[in-house]
């Protein structure tokens, strides 16, 4: 399995594929601009939220998998 392009999940279950990850935190991000009425000048910050969020939320849709 390539590594770079796939995020592991523990317990030897299937990787969540490195695109659709991203295309996940870009939907949040964006909805976060949305929600900030399209201010810009918060894309970074809005994208990091946006990682940390998926991540969390992988991290308990794999435990709830168990």
């Amino acid at each position: 399995m390539d590594t770079i392009n796939s995020v592991q999940k523990p317990n030897n279950m299937e990787a969540i594929n490195m695109d659709r990850f991203q295309k996940m935190v870009a939907e949040r991000a964006y909805c976060k601009y949305e929600k900030r009425g399209f201010v810009s000048g918060h894309e970074m910050e809005d994208w990091f939220a946006a990682e940390s969020e998926i991540q969390s939320q992988f991290f308990y849709w794999i435990h709830d998998a168990e």
